[in-house]
């Protein structure tokens, strides 16, 4: 198979000789655009060829940046419109409406509905896989969308270039069409509609670059808008995919251009920095409360070679600083004076926006995998806050940005509150990390520090690269710090954690039709008659079954097949049940006749247990959604017959108290007597209709979904099986609670026969605790924290070779408490509720052993 790059190197060398016939070339020559070749880069370009340096063009040049030298539109914007950041995404919106393209609402920066990434990273990420590649339909066609985005590539150039951001929203134009509907003559005059209407930019002002994007697996080729050395806009013509024979059109075309919204206000503003013009009234508070002056005479001068610090692309940033600094006719040392504080408030007001949006949407900061690199970002802001001992507060900065925004994004300021809390755990878990290790950074300033041990402290204690070279410098020790150092520390945690299941050999049933599964509907359905369609070793293929087989963490149900025959009557157990692409396969203990008829036989206490386990699940979710916070979603779960869990996105752990409403929530819904629908709609009318919420512990495939609907609590793509009404779950009990990873806590549960058993043990292992300890059940966790106090106290006599008096050993608690006892000792312990009858057995037998040793110690 070609690669991305040699299928691009055969392409170029096509449109190089036939541009007609991979871009909009009628539409470009009827504006009077033509084409040429940059004598910088030798990229071909198409331009409206009249008074080309009196437009702010560099003659035969393509007007990139590294090319163009400088951003001439600052101070001088070709632009007759001039729109603030509110303004630009509703005139984008309002034209592109005119045009015929549909505004559609922005998806989640949490790609919960793309298994292969954590984050969008582009407008046209919402849409794949599924409505690329033509499964499913988008949700309008064609559309227009304002995406927020992540990407973290670019860290540490945020606040310095003028123009990057972690945290950007793209406007997208996005179409998807058969081949013989596809025009890119029509979305080029589109887009340069938008440009010339929205903006206000005359097509005489513009270059457009040809260029080619691959990416995926798919390809096309792409053209570039640039005007006074800014990138505009660019637009992708989706066409063709790589296969192993070469490439092939796809047949499902696409149309994607993205455009950064960050770009508009400052471009047709003209202002030195594009922060200036994308959060304005955040901007001046913080000026206000740093007492930091915008500079505008220096930035104007400073900021249009800017560009020619992007960590990215140049190998001697040193040498770069010179070249600015010789420009402006000062020292390096003054333009950094300049530079680097308004670099670093920049960078708080960017990166507090990318947490806002992030953290609202469901994200958390985490230590592992794509969401370190949210914590990589509030650690930089916070560094810079404690660097430059300013008095303002992270949080309230987020809320600035959610008071300017709420015109377009009104949802962020009902999240404020969710947001601010995360944060604060944040900030507590730095702050607590940097009092640890300040003798540590004493201890490494002795020696030359690795870039892989910077980018290791980093993430183990917290040691940021800026405060480490202070201390080291302060001793007369040069740290060399690599100029992209976040973008490395982000880049060694974007590899995706998605969970990994072990995939067993498949097994060889030949080619047979897809297996019914009858188990959707109806969760009581437990016979069923079918025909055996293929027989492995022990393994059956019918071409319907009521058997659940493992998956979404539901254990497989058991049973029996019944065949009869001329011999007389066939029974296998069923002691198995798996899933295998569209077939359900059974295994058995008793080979059965193929092309026979069978009567299958669930387990029915064993599916209702499974069953009424999968739907608490589902209300545990939506229990805990409402006590902890929204930020709550599923991250895995299991469901078998005694008990079963769930894992949660949580900042912190739960407490005692947590847990007790969460459980009292969750038998309040149980208690409510909902009703439970499920049914089999259309996935792009399913993610219109609920959201992509719908998508909890994993990404449902396919066409269709599976809803799963409890009214107004909780709805969910799921194919377990599930109960009728909420009240058949009985009665639901929380067992515990773990920390799996940073920002996952574990909820153990069981329900129905499993929740009252449960019960009827504790209650019974509480009698006998209670029995033990002479008191009554009321009086156990009171008496077992006395004997714990006064153990440690014997046992600290003993150890240290001190007499005490015996009488103050003596065990006289009896203090009554109420609400959950055993699980209240449990806690006082440290320990599970079923380990607390052992624990306070040998925390008796060892006090005894101690008032021995002490009282013969003391007759000596």
């Amino acid at each position: 198979m070609q690669s991305e790059k040699e299928i691009k190197k055969i392409f170029y060398e096509k449109t190089d000789k036939h541009p007609e016939q991979f871009y909009p070339v009628h539409t470009l020559q009827k504006r009077g655009f033509t084409r040429h070749k940059c004598t910088s880069c030798a990229r071909n370009y198409w331009r409206i060829p009249e008074d080309v340096e009196q437009r702010g063009h560099k003659k035969n040049t393509c007007g990139d940046i590294q090319c163009h030298g400088s951003y001439s539109f600052v101070g001088k914007s070709p632009a007759t419109r001039q729109l603030n950041y509110v303004e630009a995404l509703q005139e984008y919106l309002r034209i592109h409406e005119k045009l015929g393209y549909t505004p559609v609402q922005r998806y989640p920066v949490v790609a919960r509905w793309n298994p292969t990434v954590d984050f969008t990273i582009a407008g046209i990420a919402c849409f794949q896989p599924y409505v690329v590649s033509g499964e499913v339909d988008p949700p309008a066609n064609p559309l227009a969308m304002p995406q927020f985005c992540l990407r973290f590539n670019d860290i540490d150039n945020v606040g310095i270039t003028a123009a990057h951001y972690v945290g950007f929203i793209m406007l997208g134009e996005q179409t998807f069409v058969p081949p013989k509907e596809y025009d890119v003559n029509k979305y080029m005059d589109d887009h340069l509609t938008w440009l010339n209407e929205g903006l206000g930019l005359d097509d005489k002002y513009l270059t457009i670059h040809e260029d080619f994007w691959a990416g995926g697996g798919n390809f096309g080729p792409s053209m570039e808008f640039f005007s006074g050395g800014l990138e505009l806009s660019n637009q992708v013509y989706m066409q063709y995919e790589i296969t192993p024979e070469g490439y092939q059109e796809l047949d499902i075309k696409v149309l994607d251009m993205g455009q950064g919204h960050e770009r508009i206000p400052w471009f047709t503003q003209g202002l030195p920095t594009s922060y200036e013009s994308t959060f304005p009234p955040v901007m001046k508070k913080l000026r206000e409360l740093t007492k930091i002056p915008f500079d505008n005479d220096f930035m104007t001068r400073f900021a249009p070679l800017a560009g020619q610090l992007n960590t990215g692309e140049v190998d001697n940033l040193d040498e770069a600083w010179k070249r600015i600094a010789q420009e402006l006719q000062l020292t390096v040392t003054d333009v950094k004076a300049k530079v680097l504080p308004n670099a670093a408030l920049y960078s708080v007001a960017e990166h507090a926006r990318a947490l806002l949006f992030a953290l609202a949407d469901g994200a958390l900061p985490s230590n592992t995998g794509g969401y370190y690199n949210l914590r990589v970002i509030l650690r930089r802001a916070l560094g810079f806050i404690e660097q430059y001992s300013w008095q303002f507060d992270l949080c309230d900065v987020c809320t600035w940005h959610a008071e300017y925004l709420k015109p377009l994004f009104p949802d962020l300021l009902e999240q404020l509150p969710n947001v601010q809390k995360i944060i604060e755990v944040e900030k507590l878990k730095y702050y607590s990390t940097r009092e640890k290790t300040k003798e540590l950074i004493a201890q490494l300033v002795t020696k030359q520090v690795t870039t892989d041990e910077l980018i290791e402290l980093y993430d183990s204690k917290g040691i940021s690269p800026e405060e480490l070279s202070r201390v080291a410098k302060e001793q007369g020790i040069e740290i060399t710090v690599p100029d992209n150092f976040y973008s490395l520390v982000a880049a060694r945690h974007e590899q995706h954690t998605a969970m990994q299941t072990v995939r067993e050999e498949e097994i060889p049933v030949g080619d047979v039709p897809a297996t019914q599964a009858l188990y959707f509907d109806d969760w009581k359905k437990t016979e069923f008659v079918a025909r055996v369609l293929a027989i492995v070793d022990h393994y059956v293929v019918l071409d319907q079954t009521a058997f659940y087989p493992v998956s979404g963490g539901q254990a497989a149900d058991k049973g029996m097949l019944i065949a009869n025959t001329k011999k007389g009557a066939i029974t296998a157990k069923v002691k198995d049940v798996i899933k295998q692409g569209n077939l359900i396969i059974h295994k058995i203990d008793t080979a059965l006749p193929v092309g026979g008829e069978v009567k299958g036989t669930i387990d029915f206490e064993r599916r209702k247990q499974l069953t009424q386990h999968h739907t608490t699940t589902h209300i545990i979710n939506a229990a805990a959604r409402r006590v902890l916070g929204d930020h709550i979603n599923q991250a895995s779960a299991r469901k078998d017959v005694d008990r079963a869990h769930i894992d949660l996105t949580h900042y912190q752990g739960v407490t005692e108290e947590e847990l007790q409403q969460i459980e009292n929530e969750a038998n309040k819904i149980v208690a409510a007597t909902i009703p439970i629908h499920k049914s089999f709609v259309p996935r792009t009318e399913a993610e219109q209709r609920y959201g992509v919420r719908i998508y909890q512990g994993g990404v449902a495939p396919g066409k269709l979904l599976r809803i799963v609907n409890i009214e107004g609590v909780d709805v969910e793509a799921c194919g377990g099986t599930h109960l009728d009404n909420t009240k058949e779950a009985e009665q639901i009990k929380i067992i515990s609670t773990t920390k799996v990873k940073d920002g996952v806590i574990r909820l153990t549960f069981c329900a129905g026969k499993a929740a009252k058993q449960k019960e009827t043990q504790e209650h019974s292992l509480l009698i006998d605790i209670a029995a033990l300890l002479e008191v009554t059940p009321a009086q156990v966790p009171g008496r077992a924290e006395e004997l714990f106090t006064k153990w440690k106290k014997a046992r600290k006599a003993v150890n240290k070779d001190k007499n005490i008096d015996l009488a103050q050993l003596e065990l006289q608690s009896t203090r009554e408490d109420t609400g959950d006892l055993l699980t209240q000792t449990a806690d006082l312990l440290n320990t599970q509720p079923e380990h607390v009858l052992n624990v306070l057995q040998r925390f008796l037998r060892e006090l005894d052993d101690y008032k021995r040793t002490l009282s013969l110690r003391d007759k000596e």
